[in-house]
């Protein structure tokens, strides 16, 4: 009899324990493997995935006219003993302002050669060489019949494209999809006769490269030629990090502001930014007091003749599409720490919540406040508010910090951040758990 009235209480005490096991508070169940789920999977053209890789690494959309036309970009490569103006652009400097050279362009010949020293870096004619062979990533040089350069343009991968580094630093293979953090964007457009934009923003040259030299390696201001706000409230210069264009799969959209979906954005770029031949249309644009270059320049409504931006666009999107994020290393992260860091990332900290798998974004837009940032770039976009930007391939867009505008140095001030704002009460170790399967994802 005392046995079977025993019996009841000691099941009970067991299911207690077991719940308490498996159910700890507000930290969830446990986690006991480390399982990343997949990426979304799309059902891409492969024909149209070749045509948008060959887009998204050598088609300028016709921007030659305004690289070339506009800015004289070909001739502050060559320089003035060529036929151009200034000191020209040789290789060590190209690579100093984080341009990259594809090591698959390049003959054996001329990788025996510069391994060895006998290619003079310092020489712009070099420059040229490289130009001519399709070598300079993103840069498009155009040559005529006796070699000379005509002019130059840019292509998609100039900016969201590097290389592996695995010749020397600035030479490897290509990586497409990875932003080039270590462009120097400002640096660049300040060797060019860049008079013409000087204008169109109304300052003169030299307060122009002032701003220029001030952005910094990996950062461009997309909404300088929209708003022309080229600094802060508190004096700080207004310019993003370039953003990634692998790791898309599963999002509409697809900038830090929630702009537009992809192609939306590839068309902006390509007209708005680049100076391609196409016909760009947002009457959002048109509002003087929101967008005052915008306005000034006719941005809201582009036609032209001959678009050499639209037929392509569908082509670029699925390549873009087809470019996963990059996945960690083996060994780049402690599985164990990772492990207990999942359990923190979907339950204590609820990071989940916005960051759900397998995209790792809801693809929401937030209000500043949301976030506990301040609202400068979002209330320069039409949306005014902020996109959940997706976590995948962390390490690959680490280079320049975190947030649109690196304002978070590295993944530790932005667990910092959002532990103070929300106040989950994360521990040393909570913090270090969730930051490991930061870097897991």
């Amino acid at each position: 009899m005392k046995l079977k009235k025993t019996l009841p209480s000691l099941l009970l005490l067991i299911v207690l324990f077991l719940f308490v096991r498996c159910f700890k508070g507000d930290d969830g169940p446990d986690i006991r493997e480390l399982i990343i789920p997949p990426p979304v999977v799309l059902d891409l053209n492969p024909t149209l995935i070749e045509e948008g890789k060959a887009i998204f690494r050598f088609d300028t959309f016709g921007d030659e006219s305004f690289w070339s036309g506009a800015l004289k970009l070909d001739k502050a490569v060559l320089g003035e003993n060529n036929g151009g103006f200034g000191p020209g652009l040789n290789p060590n400097t190209a690579l100093a302002v984080g341009l990259k050279v594809d090591i698959d362009a390049l003959p054996q010949e001329i990788i025996d050669a510069i391994a060895s020293g006998n290619v003079d870096l310092d020489d712009p004619a070099v420059t040229l060489a490289l130009l001519s062979l399709d070598a300079v990533v993103g840069v498009k040089g155009n040559f005529d019949g006796d070699g000379n350069l005509e002019s130059m343009g840019i292509s998609c991968a100039l900016c969201h494209s590097t290389v592996d580094d695995s010749f020397v630093q600035g030479i490897g293979k290509r990586l497409d999809g990875w932003p080039n953090r270590d462009l120097n964007v400002g640096a660049i457009i300040g060797i060019t006769d860049n008079a013409p934009i000087a204008e169109l923003l109304e300052v003169d040259v030299a307060t122009l490269n002032t701003v220029l030299n001030a952005w910094g390696p990996g950062r461009f201001p997309a909404a300088l030629l929209i708003d022309g706000k080229a600094t802060k409230p508190d004096g700080a210069i207004a310019a993003n990090l370039i953003p990634p264009a692998h790791g898309l799969q599963g999002l509409e959209k697809a900038t830090y502001t929630g702009w537009g979906d992809i192609t939306y954005w590839n068309r902006f770029v390509a007209v708005l930014e680049m100076g391609g031949q196409g016909n760009f249309m947002d009457p959002r644009l048109n509002n003087l007091a929101k967008f005052p270059i915008a306005v000034k320049r006719g941005a809201f409504n582009v036609m032209v003749d001959e678009d050499l931006v639209g037929p392509k666009l569908e082509a670029l999107r699925e390549y873009q599409l087809s470019l996963l994020a990059p996945e960690p290393e083996a060994g780049s992260f402690n599985v164990k720490a990772a492990i207990r860091g999942k359990k923190i990332f979907q339950y204590k900290a609820k990071c989940a919540t916005c960051h759900p798998a397998p995209v790792f974004s809801d693809d929401k837009l937030h209000a500043p406040e949301d976030i506990g940032i301040d609202g400068f770039e979002a209330d320069r976009s039409p949306t005014g508010k902020y996109r959940t930007p997706p976590l995948r391939g962390l390490f690959a867009k680490s280079k320049g910090g975190f947030y649109h505008d690196g304002r978070f140095e590295d993944l530790d001030a932005v667990i910092d951040h959002y532990n103070d704002y929300f106040e989950l009460h994360l521990n040393d170790r909570q913090q270090s758990d969730l930051k490991e399967y930061l870097n897991a994802l």
